[in-house]
Formats: C-alpha cells, structure tokens, sequence
C-alpha cells in the first residue's frame, strides 16, 4: 500500500502526539506506531512532569537546577526554551483532560521533588503519569480525527538522495537529502510506502540497547539509526542515564521504582542495611541520577552486592498507598511488601540524553526531517537530564516542531518524484531466527559489560571490535533475508551501539553520564563541548542552527 500525507509522525508518545495535534489544524497527519499506539516509553513514565506551577518556584530556579544537573554542557537557550514555555503547554494537556493529583496548596496540585530540584515542582497523577499523560493525548488525537497506523514497524527512511534527486534547503537542513517519507513493515508482512511534505521522528529512545533497562520492548533506537543512515547528525550519544533504582527480582521485567519515592524520603541501603549515600554525596538520595547511580555501582562493586535496597518502611502503609498505588501493588505481586521491607533495587538503563541534533524548532540538518522527544538532542540535557524534565521536553518541542514545519509546509514544494516500492530483491524467507537472537543477546551484554555506568578505554575498543563484526553478520542477514519485526530493531540495536562506542570513544574526559576510569576528572578547556557524528564520523559543524528569527515561537 501506498499513503501521502502532509505530516509524517513515527511514533506515539508525548512529542509525536505533541506534535501531530498541533499540525492536524493544518494539514494531513499520519501516525505510525511499531505496536499498538499507547505502546510507548511515555506510557511508563512514572514520576512525572517538572514545571514551574507553585508561587514559591520560579523559572531562574528551574533553569539553574537543570543547567547544573547538565554538568556544563546544556545549550542554555534550549534550557530556557523548555522551561519559560512548560507551563503553558502543561495547562494545554490539562484542558485536553489530563488529571493529576491534586491538594490544597496554592498550585491546586500535589507536586514532588525528585534528584536535582531545588523545589517541589514535578505534577504526576499518583505513580502512573505518563500513562495518564498518553490517554489525554490519544483521547484528544481520537477528537481530532488523527489517522493512526499501529503495528507498523518502520524500516528505514525514503530521501531524494537515496533516489538519486537533488534535494532542497528551504527544508530546514543544507539541501541534500531531503526527507520524503519511509517504507514500513505492517503486521502482515507487507512492506508499504508512506510518503510526507514533512517526516517527524518521535520514536524515542535506545534503552533496549543494554542488557538492564526500565524500558519498554519498543526501545530499540530505530529514530536514531534511520536518520543516521539517512544523513543526519547525531550528537552525545555517549550520554546514557542509568536510573539508580529499578525493581531487582528475577521474574520482574524492566519495571521502574520511581525516583519520587527518594523525594518523599526513601532511604538506599546496602545488604547489611546501611545508609550508605552520606558517603558518597552531600545530597545522599536527593543528589542527580549519574551520581546516585554510579554510588550504587560503587557499592555493589565494593561488597560484592547483587542489588541495593530503597527503605520506604518509615512512611507507613497508607502513604505509600496513597501516592505509590501502583509501585505498592507490582511490588506486592512479586512478595515485596514496601511497607514492611525494603525493595531490592539495580540501575539499569533508562534515557538517552543525545540523539538526532537539532534546532530550537525540532529541525534536523537534513530537509524537511524534524526530530522530537528523547530520540533528538535538542541541548536541553547537557550531560545528565533532571528527573522529569523529558515529558516536558516532548511537550514543548513536539508543539514547537509543529508550529515551524507548518510554516514550511507553506515554502516547501512536493517533490516531484516518483516513489519506487519497496523491492525485496532477491531475499529468502527466514529461516535461522537463532543468529538474531544470539546477535541481539551479544549486543547488550557487550553493551552492558563494557559500555555501562563506568567505562574505559580497553572495554570501548573491545566493544567496537566486536561490534564491527557483529555489525557484519547483520547485514548480510538483512540484504539475504525478507525483513522482520526482529531484523529491523536488531539492524537498529547495532547502529546505535555503535553509535554510543564512537561518542564514547571521543569524550577524553569523565563528565556527567560519561564515566571512564582511563580520563578521570573533567576538562573545561581540552574536552569537547559535544561530540557530533555524521555518517559515523567526527563532524564538529554538523549541528544544525537556528533560524535568524531566534528561539521565540511564532503564533500558533
């Protein structure tokens, strides 16, 4: 099959659905999702949004919280972008139906603090916000009439410069390769073609990369990949937030123990039932994710631990109940009573702070591709993301993308060239399902081994190695076999390793998210401020820049 629309959004979470109601008033929007459309990193989000609601908050106390969680390489115009324009987007999801817990405080909501704030100021709806904030956005999608396409798997992206035509700089980017749309795999099997003025990444972030994650299945790094191999410049990649705390049980999958609840005074101790943050920082459980999460590996690498342990038990049953509904009764299902006993937690992978470089508008360098959400890299996280700063990210630059890709809309002419469909050539069903499986199992426990929390550079040069190798036997089997569900995120999984190794191999210095034992220590003058690839190779001009009109949003 074959669709044309306006608007192509890959992807169904905060920033794409962010993004898609806005342009909907505009023209056509498709919206492509790899499973079913609330499937998605936004779906599990827990803890919340942080924005500045309360009368004792401020917008300079946010930026500064977030700048020095950023550990010196925020972009400060991206900080400020996010923050000044947060709270008017939040009480847009508000209007749309979203409901958040409420109390008496002058704000009307119950706000938290999380690591990294100075103020109460994350809004969540009990401990299940993002998926609160997933059901107003597609209840408000259904409203709008969006046109939705689940399990649709995209493969990779269609550009002039892969058909062999010019492309055009009124894009966004600097000509080239302009984005035309993508071939995705259906459910069926069948390959089809979707065509857009204007292509959005939205598909989110990586965290299946590594063998421990808080993610979903569907985070696979296939936004970052795709626009890779399309052309687009990829920055920080090296930049992985590990969340300090997930559920350690052998038969609980990826499920996440919010930081909220180090907010509300959980206590992290060690086997011996030590409180053991007091010696590693100031801030004990409050201070920012890198640091509580590398404190943790520290002590388990000390001890010989397999797990650390977040003390709730002082709260009491009825205020943990009360706020933690859901983390109460998943802990519960697995025989942990948080109320009673402490909950055996691990760091395990959570956010990617780089991904596809863009403007203050979502732009990428190439032609009409934009870029919103965890997989691009905006400058907003710098080093290290404050906790909940990601919804409202997707938030602001979902609507900011839209706002400027409608005016290009307006500038950009169709392409005017012909589509071919996709031809699998010469490809033979597949027929030894085990080389994905083994494949993938490699790339993230190499990825875990030796590109985790702490890094050297003997375990990055081993990782490249292999990577290299594995990367080998993956295209072979891609170009000899018709193209899976599987195949696509594999292929995906390992240009983004790959991708994470060579950021991380650049960065001669430890910094943020980025811990190696070969550079302790960082370096202000020496280092670089980011690292930027293009086509898989140092390119330190490739970050697209913004428009002469500034980061202030045209009207919408």
């Amino acid at each position: 099959m074959r669709y044309q629309h306006d608007f192509l959004v890959l992807g169904s979470g905060v920033a794409g659905l962010s993004f898609a109601l806005q342009a909907a008033k505009h023209g056509s929007v498709a919206v492509l999702a790899k499973r079913g459309r609330s499937e998605s990193n936004t779906a599990w989000a827990q803890g919340g949004i942080a924005t500045v609601l309360s009368p004792g908050d401020s917008i300079e106390s946010h930026v500064k919280d977030t700048l020095v969680a950023g550990a010196g390489l925020c972009r400060e115009e991206a900080v400020r972008v996010t923050v000044e324009e947060g709270p008017a987007r939040v009480r847009e999801l508000i209007e749309m139906g979203a409901e958040f817990t409420r109390d008496e405080t002058p704000s009307g909501y119950h706000l938290t603090r999380e690591g990294g704030h100075s103020q109460r100021r994350i809004l969540h709806a009990a401990d299940m916000t993002g998926r609160e904030v997933e059901r107003a956005l597609l209840d408000a999608a259904d409203r709008a009439g969006l046109q939705f396409f689940d399990e649709h798997a995209a493969i990779d992206l269609i550009t002039s410069g892969k058909l062999g035509v010019a492309g055009d700089a009124r894009g966004g980017g600097d000509g080239g390769d302009r984005a035309l749309g993508c071939y995705a795999l259906a459910k069926n099997g069948q390959v089809d073609v979707f065509l857009a003025r204007v292509v959005v990444l939205a598909t989110g972030g990586a965290g299946k990369v590594y063998l421990y994650t808080s993610n979903p299945d569907v985070a696979t790094g296939d936004g970052i990949a795709m626009a890779h191999r399309a052309g687009a410049a990829i920055a920080n990649m090296e930049f992985i937030q590990f969340h300090p705390t997930c559920l350690f049980h052998p038969q609980a999958k990826s499920f996440l123990i919010s930081e909220a609840l180090r907010g509300e005074g959980g206590i992290l101790r060690n086997r011996s039932g030590e409180a053991f943050m007091e010696r590693y920082d100031p801030r004990k459980e409050l201070a920012p994710r890198d640091v509580v999460a590398r404190s943790i590996d520290s002590e388990l690498k000390r001890r010989g631990d397999d797990c650390a342990f977040l003390d709730m038990t002082h709260l009491g049953k009825a205020f943990l109940v009360e706020h933690f509904p859901n983390i109460y009764t998943t802990c519960q299902a697995f025989g942990i009573d948080m109320a009673v006993q402490p909950i055996p937690v691990v760091p395990a992978a959570h956010y990617i702070c780089g991904g596809v470089a863009t403007d203050l508008w979502g732009r990428t360098n190439v032609p009409a591709l934009f870029a919103v959400g965890e997989v691009a890299c905006t400058g907003l996280h710098g080093a290290n993301r404050l906790a909940s700063n990601s919804l409202l990210e997707g938030l602001v630059f979902g609507h900011r993308a839209a706002l400027r890709a409608v005016e290009m809309l307006r500038e950009l002419p169709a392409p005017g060239v012909r589509v071919p469909d996709w031809d699998p050539g010469r490809a033979a069903p597949p027929d030894e399902g085990v080389i994905v499986k083994q494949n993938w199992d490699e790339i993230r426990h190499l990825m875990w081994n030796y590109v985790g929390i702490v890094r050297t550079d003997k375990r990055l040069a081993r990782a490249q190695h292999r990577l290299d190798n594995l990367t080998q036997e993956i295209q072979e089997y891609y170009w000899g076999y018709l193209v899976t569900r599987d195949m696509i995120e594999l292929r995906n999984l390992a240009d983004v390793a790959r991708l994470i190794v060579t950021c991380a191999q650049q960065r001669k210095e430890s910094r943020g998210l980025h811990s190696t034992l070969s550079w302790p220590g960082s370096d202000d003058a020496g280092s670089l401020h980011d690292t930027v690839l293009l086509r898989g190779k140092p390119a330190p001009d490739a970050w697209p820049r913004n428009p002469p009109t500034g980061g202030r949003a045209p009207s919408s």
